[in-house]
């Protein structure tokens, strides 16, 4: 499993998860994107349809019908209903259940920095993980660990 944290400064996680979606669905694979925040799934999914003029990232809410058909699932639980191999946490909160996903994305800002370190402490050591750490400097993403 990987976890890679992302430190948020100059773009909002809307973006940010626009980004990495566009990679993992560029790659065959699904995506879970989890928040606690009704108001941040609308705006991740709005980034998400106009992510790209030449190609949208189509995507739908688990509360939503069908949701097993959804390239990328938007939820406020952490539950792969559409069998995603790969999971962003965009309002900087680690669930447990990462540990279910082949990859898993913790994107954080100010707010959260201070539980974003104790997350990385504390699964600093767990068997079969490669963890990952990224910041945004001048607006270019720079892998720092």
């Amino acid at each position: 499993m990987k976890a890679d944290f992302w430190q948020l400064s100059r773009d909002p996680a809307e973006r940010v998860v626009a980004m990495i979606a566009q990679r993992v669905c560029d790659a065959g694979e699904r995506l879970l994107v989890v928040s606690g925040d009704p108001a941040q799934l609308d705006l991740v999914s709005k980034a998400l349809w106009e992510a790209s003029p030449e190609a949208f990232l189509a995507n739908g809410k688990a509360d939503e019908p069908r949701p097993e058909k959804q390239p990328i699932l938007l939820s406020s639980e952490c539950k792969a209903e559409n069998s995603a191999s790969h999971v962003i946490f965009a309002d900087g909160k680690w669930r447990e259940e990462a540990d279910q996903f082949e990859r898993s994305f913790l994107l954080f800002g100010e707010a959260t920095l201070q539980d974003a370190r104790a997350c990385w402490r504390s699964l600093d050591g767990q068997q079969g993980l490669k963890r990952s750490f990224y910041r945004q400097d001048d607006g270019k993403w720079t892998k720092i660990a």
